[in-house]
C-alpha cells in the first residue's frame, strides 16, 4: 500500500512533485483548524508543515498511522515533540534551508532601522519633506552583537564584517576558537556582548532556556542608545520590557520580524512605536527559501518512509 502524506501547510508544489514521483499519494489542505486536523489525519503517514498550522498533542493522537511529522524549516515550536516522542514518530526539519533568507532579513531590518527608511517613506507618502527629521546613523565601525552563533547567525556576522561593522558573538553552545575562525570575537557572557553592542541581532531556537531570555533586566543592560532586531522567534523577547525601553529612550530601535502572539493584535503597542520596524514574520520568505525547504523536506520523508534514513531528526 502506498504512503499517504497531508500537506497541512503552504507548501511550494515542488514537494508534491517529488513525493509523488515516489510512488506516495499525496494531499494538500492547507490551514486546517486543530479540530479538522483531528478529523483528518488518521489515515496519513506522513504530515508536512511550514509555521503557520499547530500539530499538537490532540492531532498526533488522532493521527493513528503517523510516522514522521517534516517541518519545512527550522524552528519546531509549532509542533508537540514530546508528545510526538512519547508515540514514536519522527519529527524531522530543515536546518539550513532558511539560512540565508532569515540572513539577509536581518541585515536589511538593521539597515532600515538605522536610516528609519519606513519613516521617511510613510512622510513622504503624506506630503511631507523632512530631510532633517530622519537623521540616521551609519553601520560601519559600529558593533553588531549576534546572539545564536548557528547557520543564521554565522552568516549574519559574515555579511556584517564585509560591511566593515565590528562583531560579536555569544553563544553558549558554539566553543570561542569557532566564531574567531569566523572573524568574530567571542563574549564571555550575554552581558558582556550587550553592554558593547550599538546593534543586537537575535538568532536562537526558542525553548525553555531562551523564553522571555531578553527580559527587562537583559534590555537595561544594552546600550543606551542601541537598537536590537528579531529575526528568531517572538518569545524571546518581552514585549512589555521592549515598550518600556523604547518609550524611555534607552534604546533608539527595534525591528520585529516575529512576535509572542502570531499574527499580533492590531492594537498591538509595537506595531505603532515610532521607532520599530515590523514585519509579518518574513525571514524565511523567499522564493529561493520556500523552493529549497519543499525539496528538502520531501526528500527526508521520503527517504525515510523508503529506507528509514533520519536526516534533519530533532527527536
Amino acid at each position: 500500500m502506498s504512503h499517504r502524506i497531508l500537506i497541512a501547510d503552504k507548501l511550494d508544489e515542488v514537494a508534491v512533485q517529488v513525493l509523488a514521483e515516489a510512488g506516495f499519494a499525496v494531499d494538500r489542505k492547507p490551514g486546517l483548524s486543530e479540530d479538522a486536523l483531528v478529523e483528518t489525519v488518521p489515515p496519513y503517514d506522513a504530515i508536512l508543515v511550514r509555521s503557520a498550522v499547530r500539530i499538537t498533542s490532540r492531532v498526533i493522537e488522532a493521527a493513528r498511522n503517523l510516522k514522521v511529522v517534516g517541518r519545512a524549516g527550522v524552528g519546531v515550536d509549532n509542533i508537540d515533540v514530546p508528545a510526538a516522542t512519547a508515540r514514536g514518530v519522527l519529527v524531522m526539519n530543515v536546518p539550513g534551508g532558511n539560512s540565508i533568507a532569515a540572513a539577509e532579513h536581518a541585515i536589511a531590518l538593521m539597515f532600515a532601522m538605522a536610516r528609519m527608511v519606513p519613516q521617511a517613506m510613510t512622510s513622504l507618502r503624506g506630503g511631507a519633506w523632512e530631510r532633517s527629521r530622519f537623521v540616521g546613523c551609519e553601520l560601519t565601525q559600529k558593533t553588531l552583537g549576534v546572539v545564536g552563533f548557528g547557520a543564521v547567525g554565522r552568516i549574519v556576522a559574515d555579511r556584517a564584517l564585509g560591511l566593515r561593522m565590528q562583531v560579536v558573538g555569544y553563544d553558549p553552545q558554539v566553543p570561542a576558537f569557532v566564531m574567531e575562525g569566523f572573524g568574530v570575537r567571542a563574549a564571555r557572557d550575554l552581558e558582556a556582548l550587550l553592554r558593547e553592542s550599538d546593534v543586537v541581532s537575535l538568532h536562537l531556537p526558542l525553548n525553555s532556556a531562551t523564553r522571555n531570555l531578553f527580559n527587562r533586566d537583559a534590555i537595561r543592560a544594552m546600550k543606551r542608545g542601541a537598537m536590537l532586531v528579531n529575526c528568531a522567534r517572538g518569545g524571546i523577547v518581552d514585549e512589555q520590557s521592549l515598550l518600556e525601553a523604547l518609550n524611555d529612550g534607552h534604546l533608539a530601535g527595534a525591528a520585529i520580524d516575529v512576535w509572542s502572539k502570531e499574527p499580533p493584535p492590531a492594537d498591538h503597542p509595537l506595531l505603532h512605536h515610532p521607532n520599530v520596524i515590523a514585519t509579518p514574520h518574513l525571514g524565511a520568505s523567499t522564493r529561493e527559501a520556500q523552493v529549497r525547504v519543499a525539496v528538502a523536506i520531501a526528500n527526508q520523508v521520503r527517504d525515510f518512509l523508503l529506507h528509514g534514513v533520519k536526516t534533519g531528526a530533532v527527536n
